[in-house]
């Protein structure tokens, strides 16, 4: 008993520790990588019981039931479906021996809890997060911008008088414009693939 609370005080009862990309091969997450469509993990924390796999365009979570058990849930959260928010990273006191990396993911709420050592590269973890949650804003806003601009063109367009006998032909190709400039902004500001952000900021 002692042992178990002596354990949830220092923070090592299922403390993470940071994989280094030589070993990426080596954990069960990297098994659903879609390494075929240019996945890539950039980042890699494994606990006794959970791996937390970060790829240019996803979360993959193994969730384990707990350290002894076989039993394991795995999750994969794409960061354009969930985005990320509330990234904060809170390190060890005094008598601590793990700090935590915390954020939400659409509406999950995560506690990573990962050894002090890995401090430096944690912080590293915490920049991309961020960005990844600047840039998903924006873009965001962005493109409910863009949205509004094709509405107030269309509706100037419409008070326009037009010739009956062209009206038909008029209408299909505006529409088909209208259709290939929204899937353009859509590629443009809907981000799937967040390599560049952890190319910037984790160094491997």
């Amino acid at each position: 008993m002692f042992g178990k609370v002596a354990a949830d005080v220092l923070g090592i009862s299922d403390v993470g520790s940071v994989i280094k990309p030589e070993n990426y091969d080596k954990v069960d997450t990297d098994d659903y990588v879609l390494h075929e469509d240019g996945e890539k993990i950039f980042f890699l924390i494994k606990s006794k019981s959970d791996e937390y796999c970060f790829t240019n365009k996803a979360l993959i979570h193994l969730d384990g039931t707990s350290a002894t058990s076989k039993k394991r849930m795995l999750h994969r959260y794409d960061y354009h479906a969930h985005k990320i928010a509330n990234v904060m990273l809170e390190t060890a006191g005094s008598i601590d021996l793990d700090i935590e990396i915390k954020f939400t993911m659409g509406s999950k709420q995560y506690t990573i809890d990962v050894h002090k050592k890995h401090l430096e590269e944690l912080k590293d973890l915490y920049k991309a997060l961020v960005k990844i949650a600047e840039l998903s804003r924006e873009n965001e806003i962005l493109l409910a911008f863009a949205k509004q601009s094709l509405e107030l063109a269309s509706t100037t367009l419409s008070s326009f008088k037009n010739d009956d006998n062209n009206l038909v032909e008029q209408f299909k190709g505006l529409n088909q414009a209208a259709f290939n400039w929204l899937v353009e902004t859509r590629e443009k500001y809907h981000v799937k693939d967040f390599g560049f952000v952890f190319e910037r900021y984790i160094n491997n």
